[in-house]
């Protein structure tokens, strides 16, 4: 659908405007309406054009009505020998006149020459961008960006904003689905552009991931868009790319009862607790290793609970995410043991953690595909399932964001949530492998 601008329409490429006179403006100028061409093909710039043309079509009416008023109010010489229509017509004929030596009847406006944009190579937006987004994200969030918009600036930064095209996104993402998945892991690719690091992923046949691949293209399109906002760019031209590939959903392994005991076996002190804590909360790995001592409070009868919140560690996943969860018994007495203020477990970062549960799965020779980390959090709601918590409670304790009930009514919009008691009695439930 086209877009609207009120009294002009487009011809086929360029805008023009056109708005009737009113019927007595229309007999003194003797035009029906007021037409002229915009002179642009751009919906921006013919919308300013048809605002400047209205302002001089209201003054002209303006200016035609007083003028026209004061004409037919002095008295004509020839009154007494010429009739009133003949005494009118020679007022009008001298208002017009008057109008036209003014230039009040000009078919066309002097339009501003539109300014062509400043041309800004990228890499110094690159910089901007990225120096504002480090202030703002978290340093693994902020890893990413710097990443995806890195390979971008490396491969086009010398170039203009506003020379990028539609052809130079199609070649950025063709660029991309040729990466290697080691180019992150290798000392060898540290420094590399994208066309080195495509030259470099060919000795290999691994290519990333569909998922990663769309990440970085919603980061790069999340730096033209800022520049958009900021004003060097019109549009963004890469919005109108698309990204086709279907995303192949990767589900996590649930870890048996035989593969949770020899995890919980380790001699590994800073992992064990903090995988304990997550195979009994359904807590993810961040929320576990953000812990504050202030978080746990105590409830009387129903025990101890944790309120997983923001932090100064730690931002949550969603709003959803923000809950109080039950200490399970078998967490009491490892939460004595913790440090008593501050954080719980000051030593570890999502990173230490997901790398060392990795080192531990080999060390087990536990090499099932999916079985990561994040697997004891499945097993959290497993075990919720099959002791027939209803789905939708489930999704109270583990902070999920679409939480819903078995009619498929959305159950945060109309419902308080499960009472205390209800989650003491879902997680006291909970039972780990002998």
């Amino acid at each position: 659908m086209s877009a609207q601008i009120r009294y002009a329409y487009l011809k086929g490429h360029t805008w023009l405007f056109r708005r009737n006179w009113p019927k007595d403006v229309e007999l003194v100028l003797g035009q029906q309406a007021l037409k002229q061409s915009l002179k642009t093909n751009s919906v921006h710039t013919a919308r300013a054009r048809a605002a400047e043309v209205n302002l001089r079509y209201e003054k002209t009416v303006s200016q035609v009505r007083a003028g026209a008023e004061e004409a037919l109010s002095q008295p004509e010489k020839t009154a007494d020998v010429l009739d009133w229509a003949e005494a009118s017509g020679a007022a009008l004929d001298r208002l017009r006149s008057t109008l036209e030596a003014s230039g009040q009847l000009e078919d066309r406006s002097n339009f501003e020459r539109v300014r062509p944009r400043q041309k800004i190579p990228i890499k110094d937006q690159g910089a901007v961008y990225l120096g504002r987004r480090s202030n703002e994200l978290r340093p693994g969030g902020f890893k990413s960006v710097r990443y995806s918009v890195g390979l971008f600036l490396s491969k086009y930064g010398d170039q203009s904003l506003c020379s990028l095209t539609r052809d130079e996104g199609r070649e950025f993402l063709s660029l991309v689905a040729q990466l290697s998945p080691v180019i992150g892991k290798s000392e060898r690719t540290r420094g590399l552009s994208l066309d080195q690091l495509v030259a470099f992923s060919v000795q290999g046949t691994a290519r990333i991931t569909t998922r990663t691949q769309k990440r970085i293209w919603a980061q790069v399109n999340a730096f033209l868009d800022w520049a958009v906002y900021e004003g060097h760019l019109e549009q963004n031209p890469f919005r109108t790319v698309l990204f086709d590939q279907k995303i192949k959903p990767q589900p996590y392994a649930v870890p048996t009862d035989e593969e949770v005991v020899q995890l919980l076996a380790t001699k590994d002190d800073a992992l064990r607790p903090v995988m304990l804590t997550c195979l009994l909360s359904g807590m993810r790995a961040g929320e576990a290793v953000g812990l504050l001592r202030e978080d746990l409070t105590s409830k009387g009868n129903l025990g101890g609970f944790v309120h997983v919140r923001p932090n100064e560690l730690r931002l949550l996943k969603t709003d959803a995410a923000e809950r109080e969860v039950p200490v399970h018994p078998a967490l009491e007495e490892l939460f004595r043991s913790l440090p008593s203020e501050g954080p719980l477990f000051p030593d570890l970062t999502v990173d230490r953690v997901t790398k060392g549960f990795t080192a531990l799965r080999k060390a087990k020779r536990l090499e099932r595909p999916g079985l990561v980390f994040h697997s004891t959090r499945k097993w959290f709601v497993t075990q919720c399932e099959r002791t027939g918590v209803p789905e939708h409670f489930t999704a109270s304790i583990v902070g999920h964001k679409s939480a819903r009930s078995e009619n498929g009514m959305t159950y945060g919009i109309y419902s308080a949530g499960i009472s205390d008691q209800q989650k003491r009695g879902i997680v006291d439930q909970i039972r780990l492998p002998m």
